[in-house]
Protein backbone atom coordinates (compact mmCIF):
# COMPACT_ATOMS: atom_id res chain seq x y z
CA UNK A 1 0.00 0.00 0.00
CA UNK A 2 2.66 2.41 0.57
CA UNK A 3 4.42 1.73 -2.52
CA UNK A 4 0.85 2.38 -4.55
CA UNK A 5 0.72 5.53 -2.42
CA UNK A 6 4.06 7.09 -3.09
CA UNK A 7 3.84 6.27 -6.79
CA UNK A 8 0.33 7.88 -7.08
CA UNK A 9 1.75 11.08 -5.45
CA UNK A 10 4.80 10.83 -7.47
CA UNK A 11 2.52 10.92 -10.64
CA UNK A 12 -0.40 13.48 -8.97
CA UNK A 13 3.42 15.98 -8.06
CA UNK A 14 4.42 14.98 -11.88
CA UNK A 15 1.06 16.18 -13.11
CA UNK A 16 0.57 18.98 -11.18
CA UNK A 17 4.55 20.05 -12.15
CA UNK A 18 3.27 19.60 -15.99
CA UNK A 19 0.58 21.54 -15.37
CA UNK A 20 2.48 24.67 -13.90
CA UNK A 21 4.64 24.48 -16.40
CA UNK A 22 2.22 24.54 -19.38
CA UNK A 23 0.77 27.41 -17.32
CA UNK A 24 4.47 29.34 -17.44
CA UNK A 25 4.54 28.21 -21.42
CA UNK A 26 1.43 29.61 -21.82
CA UNK A 27 1.60 32.76 -19.76
CA UNK A 28 4.81 33.30 -21.53
CA UNK A 29 3.79 32.98 -24.81
CA UNK A 30 0.88 35.64 -24.25
CA UNK A 31 2.99 37.95 -22.67
CA UNK A 32 4.83 37.79 -25.99
CA UNK A 33 2.05 38.01 -27.86
CA UNK A 34 0.78 41.33 -26.13
CA UNK A 35 4.21 42.71 -26.52
CA UNK A 36 4.44 42.06 -30.36
CA UNK A 37 0.84 43.45 -30.71
CA UNK A 38 1.54 46.79 -28.50
CA UNK A 39 4.66 47.12 -30.20
CA UNK A 40 4.81 50.67 -32.48
CA UNK A 41 4.81 49.97 -36.30
CA UNK A 42 7.17 50.81 -38.78
CA UNK A 43 6.53 54.58 -39.88
CA UNK A 44 4.32 54.78 -42.93
CA UNK A 45 5.47 58.05 -45.33
CA UNK A 46 4.22 59.61 -48.45
CA UNK A 47 5.80 61.03 -51.15
CA UNK A 48 5.20 64.99 -50.00
CA UNK A 49 6.41 64.02 -46.66
CA UNK A 50 9.81 62.45 -48.40
CA UNK A 51 10.48 65.06 -50.38
CA UNK A 52 10.33 67.85 -47.41
CA UNK A 53 12.11 66.14 -45.26
CA UNK A 54 14.82 65.32 -48.23
CA UNK A 55 14.77 69.43 -48.81
CA UNK A 56 15.51 70.08 -45.58
CA UNK A 57 17.92 67.59 -44.27
CA UNK A 58 19.88 66.87 -47.73
CA UNK A 59 23.37 67.62 -47.36
CA UNK A 60 23.30 69.04 -51.23
CA UNK A 61 21.01 71.64 -50.49
CA UNK A 62 23.57 72.68 -47.32
CA UNK A 63 26.69 72.43 -50.08
CA UNK A 64 24.78 74.59 -52.31
CA UNK A 65 23.48 76.86 -49.84
CA UNK A 66 27.07 77.64 -48.50
CA UNK A 67 28.55 78.18 -52.60
CA UNK A 68 25.74 80.58 -52.73
CA UNK A 69 26.96 82.35 -49.95
CA UNK A 70 30.64 82.49 -51.12
CA UNK A 71 29.17 84.10 -54.15
CA UNK A 72 28.06 87.08 -52.02
CA UNK A 73 31.09 87.44 -49.72
CA UNK A 74 32.46 88.01 -53.49
CA UNK A 75 30.31 90.35 -54.55
CA UNK A 76 31.22 91.92 -50.83
CA UNK A 77 34.88 91.70 -52.01
CA UNK A 78 34.27 93.54 -55.03
CA UNK A 79 31.97 96.03 -53.51
CA UNK A 80 35.11 97.53 -51.11
CA UNK A 81 37.50 100.22 -51.71
CA UNK A 82 41.38 99.80 -50.68
CA UNK A 83 42.25 100.82 -47.47
CA UNK A 84 44.60 103.39 -47.24
CA UNK A 85 48.28 103.47 -46.57
CA UNK A 86 50.44 105.70 -44.09
CA UNK A 87 54.02 105.72 -44.32
CA UNK A 88 55.85 107.98 -41.74
CA UNK A 89 60.31 108.10 -42.06
CA UNK A 90 62.17 110.24 -39.30
CA UNK A 91 65.88 110.10 -38.87
CA UNK A 92 68.90 112.62 -38.50
CA UNK A 93 70.32 115.16 -40.29
CA UNK A 94 73.79 116.76 -40.90
CA UNK A 95 74.77 119.70 -42.84
CA UNK A 96 77.11 119.44 -45.34
CA UNK A 97 78.02 123.19 -45.78
CA UNK A 98 79.63 124.69 -42.76
CA UNK A 99 77.69 127.17 -40.18
CA UNK A 100 74.09 125.23 -40.07
CA UNK A 101 72.76 125.08 -37.18
CA UNK A 102 68.98 123.91 -36.17
CA UNK A 103 67.27 120.75 -35.41
CA UNK A 104 69.40 118.08 -36.91
CA UNK A 105 66.07 115.98 -36.70
CA UNK A 106 64.09 115.33 -40.23
CA UNK A 107 60.54 113.66 -40.81
CA UNK A 108 58.31 112.88 -43.44
CA UNK A 109 54.21 111.57 -43.24
CA UNK A 110 52.69 110.49 -46.37
CA UNK A 111 49.25 109.17 -46.77
CA UNK A 112 48.41 107.17 -50.15
CA UNK A 113 45.07 105.96 -51.37
CA UNK A 114 44.46 103.32 -54.39
CA UNK A 115 41.52 104.20 -56.22
CA UNK A 116 39.45 102.05 -59.42
CA UNK A 117 38.28 103.75 -62.32
CA UNK A 118 34.80 103.68 -62.23
CA UNK A 119 34.58 101.13 -64.90
CA UNK A 120 36.96 98.95 -64.06
CA UNK A 121 34.94 99.11 -60.21
CA UNK A 122 31.59 97.97 -62.48
CA UNK A 123 33.49 95.47 -63.98
CA UNK A 124 34.75 94.04 -60.88
CA UNK A 125 31.25 93.80 -59.01
CA UNK A 126 29.57 92.40 -62.22
CA UNK A 127 31.43 89.39 -62.61
CA UNK A 128 31.01 88.92 -58.95
CA UNK A 129 27.37 88.93 -58.92
CA UNK A 130 26.88 87.11 -62.27
CA UNK A 131 28.74 84.34 -59.47
CA UNK A 132 25.91 84.50 -57.56
CA UNK A 133 23.21 84.05 -60.54
CA UNK A 134 25.92 80.90 -61.36
CA UNK A 135 25.13 79.82 -57.12
CA UNK A 136 21.60 80.67 -57.32
CA UNK A 137 21.20 78.65 -61.22
CA UNK A 138 23.12 75.76 -59.50
CA UNK A 139 21.27 75.48 -56.19
CA UNK A 140 17.94 75.58 -58.16
CA UNK A 141 19.01 73.04 -60.19
CA UNK A 142 19.94 70.75 -57.41
CA UNK A 143 16.43 71.12 -56.05
CA UNK A 144 14.79 69.91 -59.11
CA UNK A 145 17.36 66.68 -59.47
CA UNK A 146 17.13 65.87 -55.42
CA UNK A 147 12.96 65.96 -55.92
CA UNK A 148 13.21 63.96 -59.16
CA UNK A 149 15.86 61.45 -57.61
CA UNK A 150 13.02 60.94 -54.61
CA UNK A 151 10.43 61.00 -56.61
CA UNK A 152 11.62 58.27 -58.80
CA UNK A 153 13.03 56.44 -55.54
CA UNK A 154 9.97 56.50 -53.73
CA UNK A 155 7.88 54.42 -56.88
CA UNK A 156 10.86 52.57 -57.45
CA UNK A 157 10.23 51.25 -53.96
CA UNK A 158 6.49 51.17 -54.52
CA UNK A 159 7.27 49.44 -57.84
CA UNK A 160 9.43 46.66 -55.68
CA UNK A 161 6.56 46.36 -52.83
CA UNK A 162 4.24 44.84 -55.93
CA UNK A 163 6.53 42.75 -57.07
CA UNK A 164 6.76 41.12 -53.75
CA UNK A 165 3.30 40.60 -53.56
CA UNK A 166 2.69 39.35 -56.43
CA UNK A 167 6.09 36.60 -55.82
CA UNK A 168 4.43 35.96 -52.45
CA UNK A 169 1.26 34.89 -53.97
CA UNK A 170 3.03 32.68 -55.96
CA UNK A 171 5.03 31.26 -53.83
CA UNK A 172 2.36 30.47 -51.51
CA UNK A 173 0.38 28.63 -54.44
CA UNK A 174 3.50 26.46 -55.66
CA UNK A 175 3.99 25.27 -52.47
CA UNK A 176 0.16 24.10 -52.25
CA UNK A 177 0.28 22.64 -55.36
CA UNK A 178 3.46 21.25 -54.51
CA UNK A 179 1.64 19.66 -51.64
CA UNK A 180 -1.38 18.45 -53.78
CA UNK A 181 1.03 16.81 -55.90
CA UNK A 182 3.02 15.05 -52.76
CA UNK A 183 -0.26 13.82 -51.98
CA UNK A 184 -0.91 12.50 -55.12
CA UNK A 185 2.24 10.65 -55.79
CA UNK A 186 2.00 9.07 -51.84
CA UNK A 187 -0.97 7.62 -53.05
CA UNK A 188 0.16 6.22 -56.57
CA UNK A 189 -1.93 8.82 -58.48
CA UNK A 190 0.64 10.31 -60.29
CA UNK A 191 4.71 9.78 -61.33
CA UNK A 192 7.94 10.84 -58.81
CA UNK A 193 8.84 13.26 -61.51
CA UNK A 194 5.83 15.96 -60.71
CA UNK A 195 6.95 16.30 -57.23
CA UNK A 196 10.29 16.51 -58.42
CA UNK A 197 9.16 19.11 -60.68
CA UNK A 198 6.57 20.79 -58.17
CA UNK A 199 10.14 21.18 -55.40
CA UNK A 200 11.62 23.05 -58.46
CA UNK A 201 9.25 25.11 -59.06
CA UNK A 202 8.36 25.79 -55.15
CA UNK A 203 12.20 26.71 -54.36
CA UNK A 204 12.47 28.59 -57.37
CA UNK A 205 8.82 30.95 -55.65
CA UNK A 206 10.91 30.93 -52.82
CA UNK A 207 13.75 31.91 -54.47
CA UNK A 208 12.18 35.07 -56.10
CA UNK A 209 10.67 35.84 -52.89
CA UNK A 210 13.84 36.16 -50.90
CA UNK A 211 15.38 38.23 -53.93
CA UNK A 212 12.08 40.56 -53.89
CA UNK A 213 12.82 40.86 -50.41
CA UNK A 214 16.27 42.25 -50.58
CA UNK A 215 15.38 44.09 -53.42
CA UNK A 216 12.75 45.84 -51.67
CA UNK A 217 15.72 46.50 -49.13
CA UNK A 218 18.24 47.95 -51.45
CA UNK A 219 15.60 50.09 -52.77
CA UNK A 220 14.39 51.46 -48.88
CA UNK A 221 18.15 52.21 -48.29
CA UNK A 222 18.69 54.39 -51.72
CA UNK A 223 15.82 56.28 -50.62
CA UNK A 224 16.63 56.81 -47.02
CA UNK A 225 19.88 58.40 -47.99
CA UNK A 226 18.23 60.63 -50.44
CA UNK A 227 17.11 62.08 -47.46
CA UNK A 228 19.64 62.73 -45.23
CA UNK A 229 19.30 59.77 -42.75
CA UNK A 230 16.97 61.66 -41.06
CA UNK A 231 13.93 58.95 -41.03
CA UNK A 232 14.41 55.51 -38.96
CA UNK A 233 15.82 52.46 -40.49
CA UNK A 234 12.92 50.71 -39.90
CA UNK A 235 10.22 52.64 -42.63
CA UNK A 236 7.44 52.15 -44.89
CA UNK A 237 6.18 53.75 -47.68
CA UNK A 238 2.28 54.08 -48.99
CA UNK A 239 1.28 55.93 -51.91
CA UNK A 240 0.36 54.61 -55.91
CA UNK A 241 1.91 54.92 -59.12
CA UNK A 242 0.64 57.88 -61.41
CA UNK A 243 -0.44 55.93 -64.00
CA UNK A 244 -3.49 58.80 -64.41
CA UNK A 245 -0.53 61.12 -66.19
CA UNK A 246 0.66 61.59 -69.55
CA UNK A 247 2.59 63.89 -71.86
CA UNK A 248 2.09 66.38 -74.31
CA UNK A 249 3.65 66.45 -77.74
CA UNK A 250 7.38 66.28 -78.67
CA UNK A 251 6.45 69.77 -80.39
CA UNK A 252 6.03 70.77 -77.23
CA UNK A 253 9.20 69.71 -75.12
CA UNK A 254 11.14 70.18 -77.17
CA UNK A 255 9.89 74.00 -76.79
CA UNK A 256 10.52 73.95 -73.12
CA UNK A 257 13.89 72.13 -73.85
CA UNK A 258 15.58 75.94 -73.83
CA UNK A 259 14.21 77.08 -70.30
CA UNK A 260 15.53 73.72 -68.67
CA UNK A 261 17.34 74.51 -65.77
CA UNK A 262 20.98 73.08 -66.29
CA UNK A 263 20.74 75.42 -69.58
CA UNK A 264 20.13 78.59 -67.17
CA UNK A 265 23.03 77.34 -65.19
CA UNK A 266 24.62 77.10 -68.06
CA UNK A 267 23.93 80.55 -69.47
CA UNK A 268 24.52 82.01 -66.04
CA UNK A 269 28.45 80.97 -66.38
CA UNK A 270 28.83 81.83 -69.85
CA UNK A 271 27.76 85.35 -68.66
CA UNK A 272 30.22 85.16 -65.37
CA UNK A 273 33.26 84.38 -68.16
CA UNK A 274 32.18 87.31 -70.56
CA UNK A 275 32.44 89.83 -67.24
CA UNK A 276 35.39 88.20 -66.09
CA UNK A 277 36.86 89.11 -69.96
CA UNK A 278 35.61 91.75 -69.56
CA UNK A 279 37.15 93.08 -66.13
CA UNK A 280 40.57 91.81 -67.47
CA UNK A 281 40.87 93.72 -70.39
CA UNK A 282 40.12 96.86 -68.24
CA UNK A 283 42.75 96.21 -65.94
CA UNK A 284 45.05 97.12 -68.05
CA UNK A 285 44.79 100.56 -66.54
CA UNK A 286 43.24 99.61 -63.09
CA UNK A 287 43.41 102.83 -61.41
CA UNK A 288 45.45 105.65 -59.72
CA UNK A 289 46.87 106.31 -56.49
CA UNK A 290 46.25 109.83 -54.71
CA UNK A 291 49.23 110.76 -52.54
CA UNK A 292 49.44 113.42 -50.10
CA UNK A 293 52.42 113.83 -47.54
CA UNK A 294 54.27 116.35 -44.92
CA UNK A 295 58.50 116.51 -44.95
CA UNK A 296 60.09 118.67 -42.24
CA UNK A 297 63.89 118.78 -42.46
CA UNK A 298 65.81 121.44 -39.78
CA UNK A 299 65.62 124.87 -42.19
CA UNK A 300 62.40 123.28 -44.13
CA UNK A 301 58.89 121.83 -44.05
CA UNK A 302 56.58 121.41 -47.40
CA UNK A 303 53.96 119.67 -48.68
CA UNK A 304 53.51 117.63 -51.42
CA UNK A 305 50.09 116.49 -53.10
CA UNK A 306 50.74 113.82 -56.21
CA UNK A 307 48.91 111.34 -58.65
CA UNK A 308 50.85 107.99 -59.26
CA UNK A 309 49.14 106.60 -62.61
CA UNK A 310 50.64 102.95 -63.59
CA UNK A 311 51.36 102.93 -67.35
CA UNK A 312 50.86 99.49 -69.44
CA UNK A 313 54.38 99.76 -71.34
CA UNK A 314 55.25 96.26 -70.58
CA UNK A 315 52.91 94.03 -68.96
CA UNK A 316 49.27 94.97 -71.01
CA UNK A 317 47.68 91.33 -69.65
CA UNK A 318 47.78 89.26 -72.35
CA UNK A 319 47.88 85.74 -70.57
CA UNK A 320 44.56 86.89 -68.56
CA UNK A 321 42.92 88.41 -71.30
CA UNK A 322 43.70 85.09 -73.63
CA UNK A 323 42.59 82.90 -70.85
CA UNK A 324 39.30 84.86 -70.14
CA UNK A 325 38.74 84.83 -73.28
CA UNK A 326 39.07 80.85 -73.75
CA UNK A 327 36.50 80.75 -71.17
CA UNK A 328 34.15 82.24 -72.89
CA UNK A 329 34.28 80.22 -75.73
CA UNK A 330 34.49 76.91 -74.02
CA UNK A 331 31.25 78.38 -71.69
CA UNK A 332 29.49 78.98 -74.76
CA UNK A 333 30.47 75.63 -76.47
CA UNK A 334 29.52 73.60 -73.47
CA UNK A 335 25.75 75.47 -73.54
CA UNK A 336 25.69 74.47 -77.07
CA UNK A 337 26.78 70.98 -76.35
CA UNK A 338 24.50 70.32 -73.25
CA UNK A 339 21.72 71.97 -75.48
CA UNK A 340 22.03 69.45 -77.95
CA UNK A 341 22.36 66.48 -75.00
CA UNK A 342 19.49 67.51 -73.27
CA UNK A 343 17.43 67.06 -76.46
CA UNK A 344 18.73 63.83 -77.56
CA UNK A 345 18.14 62.74 -74.10
CA UNK A 346 14.38 63.72 -74.28
CA UNK A 347 13.95 62.53 -76.71
CA UNK A 348 15.17 58.98 -75.74
CA UNK A 349 12.77 59.54 -73.12
CA UNK A 350 9.80 60.01 -74.65
CA UNK A 351 10.09 57.25 -76.79
CA UNK A 352 10.90 55.32 -73.94
CA UNK A 353 7.62 56.22 -72.65
CA UNK A 354 5.59 55.77 -76.31
CA UNK A 355 7.06 52.18 -75.57
CA UNK A 356 6.06 51.42 -72.48
CA UNK A 357 2.35 53.01 -72.71
CA UNK A 358 1.88 50.96 -75.91
CA UNK A 359 3.16 48.20 -73.37
CA UNK A 360 0.50 48.98 -71.39
CA UNK A 361 -2.42 49.06 -73.50
CA UNK A 362 -1.39 45.69 -75.25
CA UNK A 363 -1.38 44.41 -71.46
CA UNK A 364 -4.87 45.92 -70.23
CA UNK A 365 -6.12 45.36 -73.37
CA UNK A 366 -5.60 41.67 -74.08
CA UNK A 367 -2.69 40.16 -72.92
CA UNK A 368 -3.69 40.27 -69.07
CA UNK A 369 -6.77 38.37 -69.42
CA UNK A 370 -5.34 36.37 -72.16
CA UNK A 371 -2.59 34.91 -69.63
CA UNK A 372 -5.46 34.07 -67.14
CA UNK A 373 -7.38 32.48 -69.25
CA UNK A 374 -5.13 30.11 -70.44
CA UNK A 375 -4.00 29.53 -66.66
CA UNK A 376 -7.70 28.88 -65.67
CA UNK A 377 -7.70 26.79 -68.75
CA UNK A 378 -4.79 24.58 -67.68
CA UNK A 379 -6.05 24.64 -64.19
CA UNK A 380 -9.30 22.88 -64.69
CA UNK A 381 -7.88 20.57 -67.12
CA UNK A 382 -5.21 19.25 -64.08
CA UNK A 383 -8.05 19.05 -61.94
CA UNK A 384 -9.98 16.51 -63.87
CA UNK A 385 -6.91 14.58 -65.13
CA UNK A 386 -6.69 15.66 -68.82
CA UNK A 387 -3.50 17.76 -68.02
CA UNK A 388 -0.16 17.13 -66.27
CA UNK A 389 1.15 18.45 -63.98
CA UNK A 390 4.33 20.00 -66.30
CA UNK A 391 1.51 21.71 -68.39
CA UNK A 392 -0.27 23.67 -65.34
CA UNK A 393 3.55 24.55 -64.38
CA UNK A 394 3.87 26.08 -67.42
CA UNK A 395 1.08 27.95 -67.97
CA UNK A 396 1.45 29.42 -64.08
CA UNK A 397 4.94 30.27 -64.82
CA UNK A 398 3.74 32.73 -68.46
CA UNK A 399 1.01 34.25 -66.45
CA UNK A 400 3.65 35.04 -63.30
CA UNK A 401 5.69 36.07 -65.96
CA UNK A 402 3.65 38.50 -67.39
CA UNK A 403 2.50 40.01 -64.57
CA UNK A 404 5.49 41.22 -63.77
CA UNK A 405 5.93 42.49 -66.91
CA UNK A 406 3.19 44.30 -66.79
CA UNK A 407 4.74 45.84 -63.34
CA UNK A 408 8.10 46.63 -65.23
CA UNK A 409 5.79 48.61 -67.95
CA UNK A 410 4.05 50.10 -65.28
CA UNK A 411 7.00 51.37 -63.48
CA UNK A 412 9.06 51.96 -67.32
CA UNK A 413 5.92 54.00 -67.91
CA UNK A 414 5.96 56.50 -64.72
CA UNK A 415 10.15 56.64 -65.07
CA UNK A 416 10.39 58.01 -68.32
CA UNK A 417 8.38 60.62 -67.25
CA UNK A 418 10.04 61.57 -64.62
CA UNK A 419 13.00 61.24 -66.78
CA UNK A 420 11.62 64.10 -69.06
CA UNK A 421 10.69 66.07 -65.82
CA UNK A 422 14.06 66.21 -64.48
CA UNK A 423 15.53 67.60 -68.10
CA UNK A 424 13.36 69.92 -68.42
CA UNK A 425 13.12 71.14 -64.33
CA UNK A 426 9.59 71.14 -65.29
CA UNK A 427 6.76 69.00 -63.26
CA UNK A 428 4.92 66.68 -65.35
CA UNK A 429 3.94 64.09 -62.35
CA UNK A 430 2.14 66.25 -59.72
CA UNK A 431 2.52 65.67 -56.21
CA UNK A 432 -0.73 65.40 -54.32
CA UNK A 433 -0.57 66.42 -50.36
Amino acid sequence: MKINLDTRMRRHGASLIQQVGLRTFFVRISVLLVCGYMAPASAAYTLPEMIDTAMQYNPALGIAAARRDAAQAAVTTASTYSNPQVEAVMGPSRYLTPGGQGDNRNWNVGLSQPLDYPWVRDARIAAAESGTKVADAGTELIRIELRSRVKNAFYDVLQRKAVLKLVEGDRNLLQQIRERVKLRVEVGEAPRYELIKADTEALAAERDYQAALVRISEGKAYLRGLLGSSIPLDYDVEGELPMGYGLPSLDKLRDQVVQSPQLSQLRAETETAEAKLKLEERLRNPGLTLKASVEEDPDLRQMRFGVAIPLPLWDRRQGPIAAASADVRQSQASLHDRELGLRRDMEAAYQRYLIAQQQLAAFENGLLSQAESVLKVAEAAYRYGERGILEYMDAQRTFRVVRKDYLAAKFDYVSSMLEIERLLGTELLEVKP
